[in-house]
């Protein structure tokens, strides 16, 4: 029956929770989480322990400062909510092989209470982050999910672990899920010298401040760089369509750009050729990485990365407008437009 056109639609109330919100890739989701018409609240659970909250400033994103290994907290701030999207862990490499449990504490068991909760919840969705470093020492590609798991590192395990979890909670309890596999995230409000921060911000910080660019390596290496943006659109996309998959899913586009030819592109959007020092390959880092997105594009068709030189040159703006790095670019030009 058609509905009066004078009498007001039902509006919609869809909660989402963000654990982890507060960070680098949780704060640029919570805005794309409200900018969608069908979201109109968006709660970042965040212990702030690599977190800020300044990135959540203005944003209307709620926090609440709780541990995603607090029970109470997690069914708290699950009440009423539609989806969780599962971002909160310890993050990096390094930081996993200087300590392994931590680690493991983090990200391995605060993803159980996370799934414990969404449950009790009432079955709600779970998006959970995992990471292309389950591929590890796999060096086949493009990387395909069927092909055989590797990890190398601490940090590797325990993001299998993430996704092995939210898969077992989908067939043993029939919690809607949906496992991504990260592959080299980059964008704004992704700090040097931070928790998460990868290879484009510590370039883009020593660049900004005439320092050295550190390569562990060779430069040969390679990654599939995704934008932080395209990211967010993704899953934005997958909270509102409530996608779901018993299968790991790359969120990734397939490039393949080595670290000199990564520092080629930033010298030409900054108009300058930073300083290069090489030393050792670090322990746990994989050489190759690139993902095969056949099952990612089954699920949303729609999306289009962002191309590598429009995110880096939206991360170097980003940086520019920092205060630490507006006295210190020693006369030289600002970066491309």
């Amino acid at each position: 029956m058609a509905v009066p056109a004078d009498q007001p639609k039902e509006e919609k109330h869809v909660k989402v929770v963000v654990t982890g919100g507060a960070g680098f890739i949780g704060a640029n989701l919570g805005r794309a989480l409200l900018e969608h018409p069908e979201i109109d609240r968006v709660v970042a659970l965040d212990n702030l322990s690599t977190g800020l909250r300044s990135n959540l400033a203005g944003t209307g994103v709620e926090l609440v400062e709780a541990t995603i290994l607090d029970p109470d907290a997690l069914d708290a701030t699950f009440d009423g909510a539609s989806a969780v999207v599962h971002l909160g862990a310890r993050p990096s490499v390094p930081r996993s092989v200087a300590d392994p449990v931590a680690s493991h504490h983090a990200n391995a068991t605060g993803t159980l209470e996370v799934l414990q909760a969404a449950r009790r919840a009432g079955s709600i969705h779970v998006i959970v982050a995992s990471s292309s470093s389950v591929y590890g020492a796999n060096t086949d590609l493009p990387k395909r999910e069927t092909m055989r798991t590797a990890p190398i590192s601490p940090y590797a395990v325990s993001k299998q672990a993430t996704e092995s979890y939210a898969i077992a909670f989908g067939h043993s309890y029939g919690l809607p899920v949906l496992a991504f596999r990260f592959f080299n995230v980059y964008g704004p409000l992704q700090p040097a010298g931070h928790a998460y921060a990868a290879v484009i911000p510590a370039f883009v910080d020593a660049a900004l401040r005439g320092a050295p660019l550190q390569v562990h390596g060779d430069g040969e290496q390679t990654r599939d760089f995704t934008y932080v943006g395209t990211l967010t659109r993704v899953i934005t996309e997958a909270v509102v369509n409530k996608v779901t998959d018993l299968d790991p899913v790359n969120l990734a586009f397939g490039s393949r750009t080595s670290l000199n030819g990564l520092i080629d592109e930033l010298s030409d959007l900054l108009g300058f050729r930073p300083e290069v020092e090489y030393t050792a390959p670090r322990a746990g880092d994989v050489r190759d990485s690139q993902a095969d997105n056949s099952r990612l594009r089954a699920h949303f068709p729609a999306v289009e990365a962002v191309p590598l030189r429009e995110g880096l040159k939206s991360t170097i703006d980003w940086f520019a407008t920092l205060p630490s790095y507006q006295d210190q670019t020693g006369g030289r030009p600002h970066p491309a437009g």
